[in-house]
């Protein structure tokens, strides 16, 4: 109301936003959240199929989605609150900051603490940024809760799920433990596992070794890239890359700036699915742009896929700056829970997604040494 313009308020997923704002009831009132929040009488108009509410001063408010973030690039935001900031795509920001700086704008980031992810790296990061407020709030310093009511939650929790997951959902919720296990994270204790043995850090590319890449193939969605040598028994992970809303050729076009020597490139076993509108698969695509060494990686059940990623992960170095990204896909990779019957209902897709199961392609695709497995030449495949 006193600065015009247009002001977002972000969730992790934009169905998420649809369900869990715009058309939540407040169960006390019966009335819906926004139209207690936002008042009819300040409204011009409101606009269901963008979420949107325009306000008679010229001001706008919409629900946004992280995971969109590409069809978000160019609109002029002066105000965004990020919600449930760990659960989101971090990429978000990064493409959202200059915006909000060209307008001097602001933006709060409020969420619960789903381990040592990007939000622990930005309050480590920015603690003593004079432009930026941070503060952590457990209920032990609110008191919001008195003690007899918070050992009560604390055995209510415990009762429910367990002693182990109970008591890491307490301290996550309650104390924004960031200490606390992620529930649902495949590969949490694994990459804990290298960082304490130093196998996350700097991994020079070695020159007497091939470079190989395992994709995941996003139609719609991000296509994530990773690079790979193997060392003996060891596999190195050297460079990730990602990107959404861009043909194959833009991608074989970035391995060849990359300039590495390459081997064997491991693609899904969706790159056999012919496009309607040329004809051709993903795979003869590839080919047809140059791309040499390609081969289709063993179609196997999720869960052994992961529990191959898992075991690969123990022979793993990475190169923590060439890989944040796909790092931070690796350490938010987790199953969708249902609360009620406390149980895991497989893989949540989300943007981390995309870089774990470009890893799980090569996890089943590695077998004994890594350095001497076969490649599959394109130019030798039989293409029906």
């Amino acid at each position: 109301m006193l600065r015009v313009g247009n002001y977002w308020h972000m969730l992790p997923e934009y169905e998420q936003a649809r369900k869990s704002v715009w058309m939540a009831v407040n169960p006390h009132t019966g009335k819906r959240r926004i139209d207690e929040a936002f008042p009819a009488e300040i409204r011009k108009r409101t606009r269901d199929d963008q979420m949107m509410i325009e306000f008679r001063n010229g001001s706008t408010w919409q629900l946004v989605g992280s995971d969109n973030y590409n069809a978000l690039v160019g609109a002029p935001p002066i105000g965004l609150t990020a919600s449930e900031w760990a659960l989101a795509d971090p990429a978000a920001w990064a493409y959202l900051a200059p915006i909000l700086r060209e307008n001097g704008g602001w933006c709060v980031f409020i969420t619960t603490p789903r381990g040592k992810n990007h939000v622990h790296q930005m309050l480590e990061g920015l603690a003593a940024n004079d432009e930026w407020f941070i503060e952590v709030l457990p209920v032990s310093k609110t008191g919001a809760l008195t003690p007899e009511q918070i050992q009560a939650v604390r055995a209510e929790y415990r009762a429910t799920y367990g002693p182990e997951i109970g008591e890491n959902l307490y301290r996550q919720e309650y104390e924004c433990s960031f200490d606390a296990a992620v529930i649902g994270a495949y590969y949490a204790a694994e990459l804990q596992r290298a960082i304490d043995a130093g196998r996350v850090g700097k991994v020079p590319v070695d020159p007497a070794a091939q470079v190989h890449t395992a994709w995941d193939l996003g139609v719609g969605d991000a296509t994530a890239i990773w690079f790979w040598q193997g060392i003996g028994a060891a596999v190195h992970l050297v460079d990730y890359y990602e990107a959404s809303g861009v043909g194959l050729d833009h991608y074989v076009k970035t391995l060849q700036e990359r300039g590495y020597n390459y081997g064997r490139h491991i693609l899904p076993h969706d790159v056999e699915v012919r496009d309607l509108s040329t004809g051709r698969t993903r795979f003869e695509t590839l080919g047809s742009l140059g791309l040499r060494g390609v081969e289709i990686a063993p179609k196997l059940d999720v869960e052994d896929g992961i529990n191959a990623a898992r075991l690969l992960i123990g022979r793993c170095w990475f190169d923590a700056k060439q890989c944040a990204r796909g790092i931070e896909a690796l350490k938010n990779y987790r199953a969708k829970i249902d609360d009620k019957r406390r149980v895991t209902l497989g893989p949540l897709h989300d943007w981390a997604s995309h870089g774990s199961d470009a890893f799980r392609y090569l996890a089943v695709s590695t077998h004994g040494s890594a350095a001497n497995m076969p490649a599959l030449n394109y130019r030798n495949r039989r293409v029906a």
